[in-house]
């Protein structure tokens, strides 16, 4: 009679927290940064179908690292529920909080199931509100858990020099122009010497609180991301 392969609940839940990491840290960062009008978000992302950054609802946006199939499921789902929580109660029901609960649950179930691998893929779910004090900024990692962002965040990729030169950089009230420029400058401050990234190769978009209608989601184009990364500081 054989022995049962045995592994220990601490080995097993770090090798799916090392697997799950090393599939986030190939994929390329997603910075998110408050500005003086809301929420911007700006991704390095070479392709102009496979979007890393969409709406979920009114005042709520949703940006992802990782593999797209997977993020791109956990969207969809955010979608339906937010779409079915205010289509039941009321359009203010549904809220960046109540949508972060239910994807730190999605993941958190995922990532302790022995039946399937965790998923490799960590989100920032961010609500825009009537003024900047207001505004709300989570990041969920792969097994769950939730952080309650201020001011910036940078997500997969080479996050940690990212978020360094936006510690030096980053200054409240910037201008919508301006936060684009300098998530850009972030995200190409990769490596030991600054790389240049193309207009067309960043998706950005904002959740902009001076918008007069209900939907505060604009995705910004490649023209208006060349003006801001042309205009000096």
């Amino acid at each position: 009679m054989t022995t049962p392969f045995y592994v220990s609940p601490e080995q097993l839940m770090k090798d799916r927290a090392d697997f799950a990491r090393k599939g986030i840290a190939r994929g390329r960062s997603v910075v998110v940064i408050q500005y003086a009008d809301g929420i911007c978000f700006v991704a390095e992302n070479p392709s102009h179908a496979l979007h890393k950054i969409s709406e979920i609802y009114d005042r709520v946006a949703f940006a992802a690292v990782g593999r797209y199939n997977e993020f791109e499921n956990l969207r969809i789902a955010g979608v339906r529920l937010a779409d079915l929580r205010g289509y039941s109660y009321d359009r203010r029901d549904v809220t960046g909080r109540g949508l972060a609960n239910a994807y730190a649950q999605t993941l958190g179930t995922i990532f302790s199931s022995g039946g399937e691998k965790p998923y490799e893929v960590e989100i920032f779910v961010a609500e825009v509100g009537d003024e900047a004090t207001d505004d709300q900024i989570y990041r969920l990692t792969y097994d769950g858990s939730v952080a309650d962002e201020q001011r910036f965040a940078v997500m997969g990729g080479s996050a940690e020099q990212a978020a360094g030169y936006l510690e030096e950089h980053y200054s409240d009230g910037l201008g919508r122009a301006a936060a684009v420029r300098v998530a850009v400058q972030a995200l190409a401050h990769d490596g030991d010497t600054a790389r240049d990234i193309p207009a067309d190769q960043v998706e950005a978009a904002v959740l902009d609180r001076t918008r007069g209608q209900q939907r505060k989601f604009v995705r910004l184009s490649d023209p208006t991301v060349a003006e801001a990364l042309a205009t000096e500081a």
